[in-house]
Order: C-alpha cells, then sequence, then structure tokens
C-alpha cells in the first residue's frame, strides 16, 4: 500500500513534456514556479500515515525531482517513517546534479525511468528541456546505480513505432547491462496520453522482453489485459520459455492455455519449477535439476 505525496500540487511542472503523459501538454521547466511548504507536506503525512503504508511515494504533477526543498523534505519524512518504506518515482534527468544526486541516496527506493537511450529517440518520446541530454542521464544512472545502496528500479515505457524497435532494444539492453537493478519494468501506454500515440500489445511487449539479455532482471508491468494467446506448450516448451525469461502469474494468464497451465503448476509440484519472489513479485523459474535434463 502506497502513500503519495504529490511536489507539485498545483499545476504541472516538468522537464520533460512525454508524448505519452497523462496531463495535458505544458511547456517544460527547469525548476518549480510554485511549490509547497514542508511543514505543510509533514503535516498532511502525521495525519495520514499508519502501519498499514508500505511505503512513502515521492511523486508530482510533473517531475518531483525539482521540488526544491527534496533535500530537507527526505530529511524530514525520515524521523516520522518508522518502518516504512521512502519510494521516488522520477524521470531520471535530476540525476546530473549533484544535491538532487545525493537527496536520492537517502531514499529506501528509487525508480528511474529510461525511455530511451539514443537521442533522437529520446526527444522524441520524451520531449526534454532544451538543455538536457540523453547521454549525460545515461552516465548518472550508471554511477546512481552502483552508489546506491537501496531497492533500484528501471521503468521504460514503449510507445508504438518510436521506441519499440530492435535497434532501440538492442541499445537499451547495452546500458541496461552496467546497471545494478533490483528490477526492470516494461510498459506501455494504458491512461489516455496528452499526445495522439498509441501503445504496444502485451504480446509486442512480451515479444520485446525476449530480446534482452536473460541476465537481466525484466518485468512486465503493463496493465493491458489484452485477450490470452491460448498458445499450448508442452512440458518442454514450459522449461524453455522460462529459462529464457523467468514469468509471474499474470504473464502466464495472459501467455497459456488452460491445459499449459495446468502442466506448469505440476511441474511446480514436482519441483521442476520453482517460485522465486523478488520485491513483492512471484517469478517462475525452472529448477536447476529441470534444466540440465533439459540441456541433455
Amino acid at each position: 500500500m502506497s502513500l503519495g505525496i504529490d511536489l507539485s500540487p498545483s499545476h504541472k511542472q516538468c522537464n520533460f513534456d512525454c508524448l505519452y503523459c497523462e496531463l495535458a501538454p505544458a511547456a517544460t521547466v527547469d525548476h518549480q514556479s510554485e511549490t509547497i511548504s514542508i511543514e505543510e507536506i509533514i503535516s498532511e503525512l502525521k495525519k495520514h500515515l499508519h502501519d498499514k503504508i508500505d511505503v512513502i511515494t515521492l511523486t508530482a504533477n510533473g517531475e518531483p525531482t525539482l521540488y526544491p526543498h527534496l533535500d530537507k523534505l527526505i530529511d524530514e519524512i525520515n524521523k516520522i517513517k518508522g518502518s516504512t518504506q521512502t519510494l521516488i518515482l522520477t524521470n531520471s534527468a535530476m540525476l546530473t546534479n549533484e544535491k538532487v544526486y545525493e537527496s536520492l541516496l537517502k531514499l529506501d527506493q528509487v525508480k528511474l525511468s529510461l525511455d530511451a537511450v539514443t537521442p533522437a529517440i529520446f526527444k522524441k518520446i520524451d520531449r526534454p528541456h532544451h538543455d538536457i541530454n540523453v547521454e549525460d542521464i545515461v552516465s548518472r544512472v550508471e554511477q546512481f546505480s552502483k552508489e546506491y545502496k537501496g531497492k533500484l528500479f528501471i521503468e521504460i515505457l514503449f510507445v508504438l513505432g518510436l521506441n519499440d524497435t530492435k535497434e532501440e532494444v538492442e541499445k537499451l539492453n547495452e546500458v541496461l547491462l552496467l546497471v545494478n537493478a533490483a528490477r526492470i519494468d516494461l510498459g506501455t501506454i494504458d491512461r489516455p496520453p496528452a499526445y495522439p500515440v498509441s501503445g504496444i500489445s502485451y504480446k509486442e511487449l512480451y515479444e520485446l522482453s525476449q530480446l534482452f539479455d536473460s541476465s537481466l532482471p525484466i518485468h512486465i508491468a503493463s496493465r493491458i489485459h489484452a485477450e490470452a494467446n491460448n498458445t499450448y506448450y508442452s512440458n518442454e516448451d514450459i522449461l524453455n520459455t522460462l529459462d529464457k525469461r523467468p514469468l509471474t502469474m499474470q504473464d502466464i494468464e495472459l501467455l497459456f492455455d488452460d491445459d499449459s497451465k495446468k502442466r506448469l503448476l505440476q511441474l511446480v509440484e514436482t519441483k521442476q519449477i520453482l517460485v522465486k519472489k523478488l520485491d513483492n513479485l512471484e517469478f517462475f523459474i525452472p529448477s536447476e535439476n529441470s534444466h540440465r535434463k533439459k540441456i541433455k
């Protein structure tokens, strides 16, 4: 359960104007012109924070790292949060700012967006403020991932016809192999976007996930519930599929037909497939024994 704190409640204040944003288009900015006080935030937080809250999420109508008092706010939240985790959702651009970089190191969880790594695609999708370069962002994401001690998540949102190409995924893959992330979430548009762009299907998301190196902790985070493919998977197909990319039950519901799901559960019962929990998600993976048998 997440308790969200909006660091720009008055209006959209962002250094990106992403094509897929659920907020209306707005000119990019490099600082907040209207801010909310730390005192008001902490007062409201004290009223609503309780032991059922798992995480306090710093977000905004726009980019939360543009909040000018972020460092002090994090310090004040840490004084009262108890065992509750802190999380920020950010577009990563302000990691190039040393003060923001140091502030994010104080959080329990950080989720960084990285929709593209080639300059042309990055500018088309994320429409950044004029002085933002994706090469600088990538460098700081890599550096941050090696210094940060908490849980780091990376989020990639795919837009049809832009960053969903094999070439862009290969570039993303090269970068992500240098990043120490607990999880990499692949998603697509599932809310009305600011501009006339479209998302991709769950099946296409799954196919893109196969292009990433198998060592990367890829998770398909889409809320798109397309019709299940109802594909038949033999026991060997199931083991081969999970060996290439561990799947969650949501993935399996969309990819497997009913008989294949039953076979999967039988393989779990016989311990040929194991269930591995990673950051509140359960992944199905082949056991070492079944993997060896399959290779033979």
